[in-house]
């Protein structure tokens, strides 16, 4: 019996060759799939590949002798022509609320045996309540994979279908009253008759995989280099007091990251872990979407490397001190040109106090906004001052897991103009939050449509 099972596994695999010759004519075409023509992403600019001087061509006014030149040479990239918003972030923050809000719904009705049939909070059961409503392939991988962490309840799906209800009088009912409630801080923790959200349960858990370290070991499995963070995402909003003794800055603590009057500006108060968990949302949001089309994923978002981001800012200017040029600060008719501390701590005098809306100034010749000065921007790499004398020349960076110091760049409201230069290397403690750093994000770049051919572009030079 079984020597008849190989011999109609063969006898198939026959059919399916002799199927796929007939169709290739039994020549070397390739492995056919859908055509790949990716969208450019919303809000980002490209930045083209090529080669620039990296580091201290102009006097190296600090003396700090960390930035010898060299010439470096850089891939196609996608950059966010902004830092990222105050609103984009809160984009992030009210998914991660509303997954958690979610999640506790559905653990309670699971817990009572409450199903969408019974309506209030069992609309918000898990969608494999109902096993009849699901695929094959999902009923599969909730009786084998389903329940395999620390709750119980992981890989279970959310019901999103269902919009939340945030009105107290319009919950459905005393469950759900209670899940809500567990949300808020204690009623004795509140004041002037407000109840505030508990941010220190907005947590985003995600895994990701060191791909360097998995190329260079010689052993080991796949599991061993696949990583697993929890961390709060919500801002740190008491850095606007924590930065600066014997000042006053309770506004901008209380109003800044939450209050509409802020959206556009960027976000601050975000340590560069955070903004890794950023990055990491922001694929699987794009991508959950893609899966949800039918189309195929994006590669995915990340921080820049200190390269890519010093080769952006120049914008094509390969000798400029600043991202415009340089080497002055102020424009022909006599404005400044970034927002900064100018004229010895007069801050007012770039018509800025602290920061500025993320599209202000003038951009650069990449059409990339704040590319000195507002907030001083996380990238990827970690600091070594003497980082450049090693450095590789293609796609050169230091990506350190044991080294918690972080490159920053740009400058911010509150620093002077050497720090805006493009040159100027600065760093932070990857788990320090300040009201005067903010990030963006890149992509790298794969191709894309052609909106007058339908065919797909190849990889551009810089000019």
């Amino acid at each position: 019996m079984r020597k008849l099972f190989f011999s109609s596994l063969a006898f198939v695999f026959l059919l399916a060759s002799c199927g796929s010759n007939s169709k290739s004519k039994g020549e070397l075409v390739g492995a056919k799939g859908k055509k790949w023509y990716p969208e450019k992403p919303y809000g980002m600019e490209l930045i083209p590949r090529g080669s620039y001087v990296m580091g201290k061509a102009e006097e190296d006014q600090a003396k700090v002798l960390n930035a010898p030149t060299r010439t470096v040479t850089v891939r196609s990239f996608y950059m966010d022509d902004t830092e990222i918003t105050n609103s984009e972030y809160r984009q992030f923050v009210e998914w991660v609320k509303d997954s958690i809000t979610r999640t506790k719904l559905a653990i309670l009705a699971d817990e009572l045996g409450i199903g969408p049939e019974d309506e209030g909070i069992g609309e918000y059961a898990f969608k494999d309540t109902d096993t009849s409503r699901i695929s094959v392939y999902e009923k599969y991988m909730l009786d084998n994979y389903a329940g395999l962490g620390e709750t119980g309840y992981e890989g279970r799906a959310l019901n999103t279908d269902v919009d939340l209800v945030w009105d107290t009088s319009e919950y459905p009912d005393e469950y759900y009253a209670e899940v809500m409630d567990s949300i808020y801080l204690p009623e004795e923790e509140s004041y002037n008759g407000l109840r505030t959200l508990d941010v220190t349960q907005l947590k985003y858990k995600y895994n990701w995989m060191d791909i360097e370290a998995a190329a260079r070991a010689k052993t080991g499995r796949r599991k061993d280099f696949i990583k697993q963070e929890e961390l709060r995402i919500y801002p740190d909003t008491t850095v606007w007091i924590k930065d600066f003794e014997y000042s006053y800055n309770e506004p901008m603590h209380n109003d800044y990251f939450w209050h509409d009057a802020y959206s556009d500006y960027p976000v601050v108060g975000v340590n560069w872990m955070q903004a890794k968990a950023f990055c990491n949302w922001r694929t699987k949001f794009k991508n959950d979407d893609q899966k949800s089309r039918g189309k195929q994923f994006v590669n995915q978002f990340r921080l820049p490397t200190e390269a890519e981001w010093e080769y952006a800012a120049r914008g094509g200017i390969e000798g400029g001190t600043y991202p415009w040029g340089g080497p002055y600060v102020i424009s022909d008719t006599g404005c400044f040109m970034a927002n900064f501390k100018p004229q010895r701590g007069d801050y007012a005098a770039d018509a800025a106090l602290y920061t500025v809306e993320a599209k202000s100034y003038e951009p650069n010749d990449y059409n990339l906004y704040n590319m000195a000065g507002n907030v001083a921007e996380w990238t990827s790499s970690s600091f070594d001052q003497g980082a450049y004398e090693y450095l590789s020349t293609m796609n050169p960076n230091i990506g350190s897991g044991q080294n918690q110091r972080k490159v920053i760049r740009g400058g911010s409201w509150k620093d002077v103009a050497y720090f805006l230069q493009v040159s100027t290397r600065d760093y932070e403690y990857q788990d320090s939050a300040r009201s005067y750093i903010g990030f963006r994000t890149v992509q790298d770049y794969m191709g894309e449509e052609d909106s007058t051919s339908g065919k797909r572009n190849g990889l551009p030079s810089a000019r």
